[in-house]
C-alpha cells in the first residue's frame, strides 16, 4: 500500500511517499510528482520522514534514519548508495561519486542517475558538484536554486533567500 505525507519546509510543501514500509520518493516544490489516486495519506514510515525532514530542516538532525527503497537501474541505486556517504555539509564532484563506485569514467552516467534521484535530499544529491566547484545543475524544485539553498542549510551559512 502507497502512502504519503506532505511536510511544510522553507521551500514550500514537500511530498514524501513510502511502499508499505520503504520510502520511495520526495517531491520537491515544483516537481512534476504526484500522488497516486489510491494512496492512503498518513502512515509509519511517512510520519517518521516528516519529522526527521522538520528536524533536519531546523537544524536538529544531520543523518536521516529511514528504511529507503529508490526504484532505479542496478547503476543508479550504486550511485544513490555513494551519495549516502557524502557527509552532511560537504561536497564530492560527480568524479568521486564515480571512483567511489568503482567507475572512474562514468562521470555522465552518474550525473543522470543523480537527476533521477526519487528521493532527493534524503539521498543527497544536492551535495553533488562539478570538478571545478562548480554548482551545476539541480533537478529537483527550483533547480540550482534549491541546491545552493540545501547546501547553505547544511553549512549554516543560510542566506534570507529561499528559492
Amino acid at each position: 500500500m502507497v502512502t504519503w505525507r506532505r511536510v511544510p519546509t522553507p521551500l514550500g510543501e514537500v511530498t514524501v511517499l513510502a511502499d508499505d514500509d520503504w520510502l520511495i520518493e520526495l517531491h520537491l516544490p515544483g516537481d512534476a510528482g504526484v500522488v497516486p489516486a489510491d494512496a492512503v495519506e498518513g502512515g509509519p514510515t511517512v510520519d517518521r520522514a516528516a519529522t526527521q525532514l522538520a528536524e533536519w530542516f531546523a537544524g536538529e538532525r544531520q543523518h536521516f534514519d529511514l528504511p529507503l527503497a529508490p526504484v532505479g537501474t542496478a547503476f543508479q541505486r550504486r550511485v544513490w548508495a555513494a551519495l549516502v556517504s557524502v557527509p552532511y555539509g560537504e561536497t564530492a564532484t560527480y568524479g568521486d561519486i564515480a571512483a567511489a563506485i568503482g567507475q572512474p569514467a562514468a562521470t555522465r552516467a552518474v550525473g543522470a542517475a543523480n537527476g533521477r534521484n526519487p528521493i532527493p535530499l534524503i539521498i543527497p544529491c544536492h551535495r553533488v558538484i562539478g570538478s571545478n566547484g562548480a554548482m551545476v545543475g539541480y533537478s529537483g524544485g527550483g533547480g540550482v536554486a534549491t541546491k545552493r539553498y540545501l547546501l547553505d542549510a547544511e553549512q549554516g551559512v543560510l542566506t534570507l533567500d529561499v528559492p
